[in-house]
């Protein structure tokens, strides 16, 4: 799709606001902003935002992790010829910035991670015992996006992507394949959260792809045997592709109803051929391996976008800026509470007291709507080491000891469960 056509969609998208707008609840709930110093599609993130964003980021860490995958870190610049290996400069140069000039060679902000994971792979000699091998990073990108097109955080210019790429033999791809849709489908249910569709994404006609008609037929059937063996239904999407190869892209909606893409499964066989890419198998003989690309929540700020919208700003606990609000009844009770918030950071949770100079407790409940537990601490509660909790829900609990709500809380955030309140304790 064009620059000028994604423009004029973007307009036509801005002129239909959703009820739910991330732009405008973001800056309600102090999570993001913009500044015109700073520059179009370059958001910048406040105290609230930074910690939706850094749950989010560590909860991926540690399910790629838990799924085999080791992390590395690589830098956001490349010299032009690394993109000219491979192919996003032939292809995809319009979508890049610029190169700068220095010391007589050209660099470049990078449009994406995949040729420095590639680089990586091939930094030192391989066997075929370590594949798969998983290398994921949380690492930043850049996209000459034109103004026109940019919006809140859907559509920016510096991404943090959730990215990764699988090495591996021929006959081991449609299982890693499978293994990433299912890492998707767990975090989706974390974040509470549903894909409308998956789009098995493929070349059409006036697209610039590589030109390998064998690698893309293969690639294609890989997914596919991917897709089936997990049992998902799917459309596919003509001209959808990456131009080295299919995907399958799964799809949200906004509350408007428009679709955007998430998450990402890609087979590629055309980078690990143009970097030269190879593993000594147990023949002794070197074999190329297959590049298979990953992203389980995609770019970090989209991420958020759309759950800022989906939730209304009502994170699961575990996403939420605060985990409770401790709201003393008078000021009597300001020290239990102060203490009460300490054994809360103690353990990892994040709370903050919110005394009666914020106002009346009904105004200060009112406040705290969308913070998932808010403990209200009177006389009584501070002479038994007691709380009352209303759930953001609405739900009222009766008055239990400090250490047991804690604990309990603790239980649901570290399992990131999308429920508020498990009634049996389990």
């Amino acid at each position: 799709m064009s620059k000028a056509v994604n423009e004029s969609v973007a307009e036509a998208a801005d002129e239909a606001v959703s009820v739910v707008d991330h732009r405008r609840l973001g800056r309600e709930l102090e999570l993001f902003d913009t500044d015109p110093l700073i520059g179009a599609g370059l958001p910048y993130w406040l105290p609230d935002g930074a910690v939706v964003r850094q749950a989010l980021e560590d909860y991926v860490r540690q399910a790629e992790r838990r799924a085999g995958y080791r992390h590395v870190y690589s830098p956001v610049l490349g010299k032009r010829e690394l993109y000219e290996i491979s192919g996003h400069w032939a292809h995809y140069s319009d979508d890049m910035f610029p190169p700068m000039e220095m010391g007589g060679e050209q660099f470049v902000l990078r449009p994406s991670l995949c040729p420095h994971h590639a680089v990586i792979f091939r930094s030192r000699a391989r066997s075929y015992r370590e594949l798969p091998l998983r290398m994921a990073e949380l690492g930043g990108m850049f996209r000459s996006e034109l103004s026109g097109v940019l919006g809140g955080l859907t559509r920016v210019r510096g991404i943090q992507l959730n990215d990764a790429h699988v090495f591996c033999a021929l006959d081991q791809v449609a299982e890693e394949a499978a293994g990433a849709l299912a890492l998707i489908r767990e975090a989706y249910a974390a974040m509470g959260i549903a894909p409308v569709r998956y789009r098995l994404s493929l070349p059409g006609p006036g697209g610039t792809y590589v030109e390998a008609p064998g690698h893309w037929e293969r690639a294609i059937g890989l997914l596919r045997e991917a897709l089936d063996a997990s049992g998902i239904v799917y459309e596919e999407g003509v001209g959808e592709a990456a131009f080295y190869g299919p995907k399958i892209d799964v799809q949200v909606a906004d509350p408007a109803g428009r679709e955007s893409t998430l998450s990402t499964v890609q087979v590629d066989f055309h980078q690990p051929e143009r970097f030269g890419l190879a593993y000594i198998g147990p023949d002794g003989a070197r074999h190329r391996p297959v590049m298979l690309h990953r992203s389980v929540i995609g770019s970090v700020e989209r991420a958020v976008a759309h759950l800022v919208e989906h939730h209304a700003g009502a994170f699961p606990a575990w996403l939420a800026p605060l985990h409770l609000a401790v709201l003393p009844v008078s000021d009597a009770e300001y020290d239990a509470a102060a203490r009460f918030a300490d054994a809360c950071a103690a353990l990892g949770l994040r709370a903050e007291v919110a005394g009666p100079e914020r106002g009346s407790l009904g105004a200060r409940i009112r406040a705290a709507r969308l913070v998932p537990y808010q403990v209200v601490i009177g006389a009584r509660e501070a002479a038994a080491g007691q709380v009352s909790v209303r759930l953001r829900d609405g739900r009222r609990l009766d008055a239990l000891p400090s250490a047991e709500l804690l604990d309990r809380v603790r239980g649901l955030v570290e399992a990131h469960a999308t429920e508020l309140w498990d009634e049996d304790g389990s």
